[in-house]
């Protein structure tokens, strides 16, 4: 894929737009990227974030019904939200483009906020926290994980939020104050990808953007994480058809200069069938039935994760040692020329196949802005490409360590 080209202009309001020309697709895409997350939430009322991804498709002042125009415009959208970001996006043919400019301008500038709507969306989202994480065997992992790992950071609960309740008590005053606060122009970064002149864009971007209010800056003030100096352990008991363990480490953010050796560490051990653990674990000592290592990617300081459903028969104190065992591994042998070229490779070529798609394209110009610049997404791959092995070694000599360590451990109700 090469390059990412693209242009940007900020409108007075603060909004900030990113304009990426791809002339070979009939299509259009309008991101618009949120700077708010479930970290920016209050500890008493968690999960707004998310409720507000539903909200958004509840209707605005002069669009009763968001999805009906959109239809009619032969477009799609959705969204999705994390603990660090909210972000919406809608896909069209290019001559139907100010359809979403109308749509995404109007629920910016004055959301409908109707007691029928919060019902409604608060139904659907206190289902899916039933359904996704209470329901559903290992669905609570990340209930249970994040407050064992942190004690002071937002992290702490998950994007659903802590519980029901605080979807359940949110009262229409919360839900405008938290809206107010997030969703205005200079808390925003607008994508629009696809077959378009900048000058087109920015005409579009003045007529239906900038009539919007500035609104008061958000200033984010997060409590820091200590760094953790003991080990961590909770066991639990549930209706899941094998044990597992999840042991996570604290690790650097996303923009942070380790992150790349902590991306590719985490193939090394924990990504598809030919890595470390499931060669050896899986397929070799039939410890587990399962095995994956991976990172949440979280913009501040956040988890490296092992996790594995354990073999019918395998104690967990078994399963643990030979999770220990592979760390140690990493520690006294730097890992082999071959096996990180490998994952450098798998990773680039993941990433050249992902960026064929104007939508990824475009959220992640937006993501990359939201984090600090939209021109690193062009150096990226670089800082992967320099990663060494020494510096794996570093990491994991430094982090993946007993009294860095959060572990979580299922129990089947027959083995309890």
């Amino acid at each position: 894929m090469g390059r990412i080209d693209f242009e940007r202009f900020t409108l007075d309001n603060g909004l900030r737009v990113i304009v990426h020309q791809d002339t070979s697709t009939p299509l259009a895409c309008l991101n618009i990227m949120y700077d708010v997350g479930s970290r920016d939430e209050d500890p008493n009322r968690t999960g707004f974030a998310h409720l507000f991804e539903h909200l958004m498709f509840g209707g605005s002042a002069n669009i009763p019904s968001y999805d009906s125009p959109l239809q009619m415009a032969s477009g799609s959208n959705n969204a999705f939200t994390s603990t660090d970001i909210t972000n919406y996006y809608i896909t069209l043919p290019v001559e139907n483009l100010e359809t979403a400019f109308w749509l995404e301008s109007d629920r910016m500038l004055n959301l409908a906020f109707t007691e029928k709507s919060l019902e409604v969306q608060r139904s659907v989202v206190i289902e899916e926290f039933r359904q996704r994480y209470l329901n559903q065997p290992y669905g609570d992992a990340w209930l249970l994980m994040r407050p064992l790992a942190f004690k002071k950071h937002p992290y702490k609960w998950a994007t659903i939020g802590k519980e029901e309740k605080h979807i359940e008590e949110a009262t229409m005053a919360d839900v405008k104050a938290f809206f107010n606060t997030h969703y205005n122009p200079q808390n925003a970064v607008m994508v629009v990808a696809g077959n378009v002149e900048v000058s087109a864009i920015k005409s579009l971007s003045e007529k239906w953007f900038a009539p919007i209010i500035k609104g008061e800056k958000y200033e984010r003030k997060l409590a820091a994480e200590p760094k953790q100096t003991e080990a961590r352990r909770l066991e639990v008991t549930r209706p899941v058809p094998l044990n597992a363990i999840y042991i996570s480490f604290h690790m650097c953010g996303k923009t942070d200069d380790d992150y790349p050796a902590w991306d590719l560490l985490s193939d090394i051990l924990g990504r598809g069938e030919s890595c470390r653990l499931y060669q050896k674990l899986v397929k070799g000592k039939r410890l587990f039935t399962a095995i994956s290592a991976f990172n949440m990617g979280e913009q501040d300081p956040s988890l490296f994760t092992i996790a594995g459903h354990i073999s019918q028969g395998v104690s967990v104190e078994e399963a643990e040692k030979a999770i220990w065992e592979e760390i140690e591994l990493l520690r006294t042998k730097l890992v082999a020329k071959s096996e990180l070229e490998k994952v450098k490779n798998q990773l680039e070529a993941n990433n050249e196949f992902a960026e064929m798609e104007l939508l990824n394209r475009a959220i992640g110009l937006a993501y990359h802005e939201i984090s600090g610049d939209a021109e690193t997404i062009n150096t990226e791959m670089e800082n992967y490409m320099k990663v060494t092995r020494q510096d794996l070694r570093e990491i994991v000599t430094a982090s993946v360590v007993k009294e860095n360590s959060s572990t979580l451990i299922y129990k089947t109700e027959t083995n309890a």
